[in-house]
Order: structure tokens, then C-alpha cells, then sequence
């Protein structure tokens, strides 16, 4: 089944391309979200900016005040000012490296840059979906990139899809989060478990994504698990070592135990959790297969 038709190519090229338009009409749809204020889920009514701005705040103190990185509010310290309050940051902090170029531009430009990024890696995952599921029916591939690339949702004035016009609206980060997981697989289905460590080891910067996409990571990697296993666990450590740094372990775990343990699931969260949850039902046999210790894993 590896070697696809042309014709079934050109379907998926074409039913991928459809898929993104009307992702696109959902970006629209969403950009003036993108300048609004809401109360934020968990801060008792207080009304913030964007989910972005935690990203943004976040990054400017990794650099500037890394002791305050997990501090709820604007600090009078020169850092950039995001009316009414910036978003309190909830993820590891190597993520943070990843948004830093950002805090080059000013909060709007650089939420609106992270969105176009985001947008810009659609196409990738879907050649990433394509060729870790090639083994698999073209209903299933199909199926898959429903999911991941638009998540079907309509509703008036949000487009096609609620959790994409969330993600684009709140300047979120679930699909690059979905696109690290993705990228992991298939290094490991190409046999580079080395560097598919890397996008899983930053992939976990919200570790309950990390730990549902633990099992797929396993069964992309089973050939050379253990070298995946050392790229991962020496990146997850080298690209969060700054926890170390004064306060701001105790401020992580006070977080995850107060604003971090009551964060609900929102649209957003569905890109990435149906995602990997409907990839392991595709992979579900080679899963068995693995944990059996019985049929190879194709």
C-alpha cells in the first residue's frame, strides 16, 4: 500500500487544498478577535489580552526577568505593555524559545506573525499525516487530515470551524504544538530517532498533549527506541535547564498546582487531542502489535 496511485496523490492534494481554503476563511473570520478582551477562563472575571500575550510577556522575561516568567499581570519593569493584562504563561519554558524572535516586533504584529506561521504549517502536516499513514486505507488518511487541518465546526460569523477560529483568534499554539508531534513521527518513520527526540522533547512544552502522544512516539520509533528515548529525554532537559534558575521552579510548580491544575480544555485543545487521539485509533493494531511483542509494526 506504500506505493499510492497518482490518482489517489492528486485526490488528497486537491481534498487537502479544499481543507485549507476553508481554514483560511476561518482566519479571516477570526482576525478581529485577535484585537478584542475577554474575562480569561480562570481569572475570576479579569478581563485579559489574548492567549498570545502569555507567550509574548513570557519570552520578554525568559530574557529580562526570567524569575517572573510564571507571574499572573503586567510588571513595572520595562516590560512591553499589553492592556489590560497579558495572559499568565502556563506551559515548560522551552516553548519560549521557540516564540522569542517574536518579541522583535510589537504585541499585535507578533500575534498576527504567529498566526501566518501557524497557517504556513498546514501544508506541512498534511504531507507529514500522508507519509506516516501511507501504510493505512486512503478513508483513514483522509479522515486524519479532516481532523488535524480543520476540524469541522461551522458556526455564524466563526467560519468553519469553532476551534480553529479560537486558535487563530486567541493567537494560540495548538497547531504548532500538533505539527512538533507530527514532525516527531515522522523522523521516526524515516529512522532518525536522534532528531525525532527534538519536536517530542518540544512538543511536551504542554505535557498533556506529550504524554497522549507518548504511545505513537513509541510505535514511530520501536526500531531504535532507545536511541529516541536518550534524544528526548537530553532535549527535554537541555532546552528547559532554565528552570534552574532562581524562583522559577517554585513558580512552575505553584502554577501547575493552581491556575495550571484548573485550565479546562478548550476549542483549541481539540486540534491537537483528536488529532493524536485519532491517530491511535488508525495505529491502534500496531500498538497491540508492539505491546504483544508479536507481528513486526509496518
Amino acid at each position: 500500500m506504500k506505493n499510492r496511485s497518482v490518482l489517489t496523490k492528486v485526490a488528497f492534494i486537491l481534498f487537502v487544498t479544499a481543507l485549507i481554503i476553508l481554514n483560511l476563511f476561518t482566519f479571516i473570520a477570526a482576525y478581529p478577535e485577535t484585537y478584542t478582551s475577554n474575562p480569561g477562563i480562570n481569572t475570576s472575571g479579569t478581563i485579559i489580552a489574548k492567549d498570545f500575550s502569555a507567550y509574548y510577556i513570557g519570552a520578554w522575561r525568559l530574557w529580562s526577568n526570567p524569575s517572573k516568567i510564571y507571574t499572573f499581570g503586567s510588571l513595572n519593569d520595562g516590560e512591553p505593555d499589553i492592556a489590560p493584562h497579558p495572559e499568565e504563561y502556563k506551559y515548560l519554558p522551552n516553548f519560549l524559545l521557540l516564540t522569542s524572535p517574536l518579541i522583535f516586533l510589537n504585541y499585535q504584529d507578533a500575534l498576527f506573525t504567529f498566526d501566518i506561521i501557524q497557517f504556513l504549517l498546514l501544508p506541512v502536516m498534511a504531507y507529514f499525516l500522508y507519509k506516516i499513514l501511507e501504510d493505512k486505507a486512503v478513508v483513514a488518511i483522509f479522515a486524519v487530515a479532516t481532523i488535524a487541518l480543520l476540524l469541522p465546526f461551522p458556526s455564524p460569523n466563526k467560519g468553519f470551524s469553532l476551534s480553529y477560529y479560537w486558535q487563530w483568534g486567541e493567537g494560540q499554539a495548538k497547531v504548532i504544538s500538533t505539527f512538533l508531534f507530527l514532525f516527531s513521527f515522522y523522523l521516526g518513520k524515516k529512522q532518525k530517532p536522534v532528531l525525532s527526540g527534538i519536536p517530542m522533547a518540544f512538543g511536551f512544552f504542554d505535557p498533556r498533549f506529550g504524554l497522549l502522544a507518548l504511545p505513537l512516539f513509541i510505535v514511530y520509533n520501536h526500531k531504535n527506541f532507545k536511541n529516541a528515548t536518550v534524544s528526548f529525554v537530553v532535549a527535554s532537559i537541555a532546552s528547559n535547564l532554565m528552570l534552574i534558575y532562581p524562583s522559577m521552579f517554585a513558580n512552575f510548580t505553584q502554577m501547575i498546582f493552581t491556575s495550571g491544575a484548573s485550565t479546562p480544555f478548550y476549542y483549541y485543545s481539540l486540534i491537537p487531542l483528536l488529532t493524536l487521539v485519532a491517530l491511535i485509533v488508525v495505529k491502534s493494531k500496531d500498538i497491540a502489535n508492539l505491546v504483544k511483542l508479536k507481528n513486526p509494526i509496518k
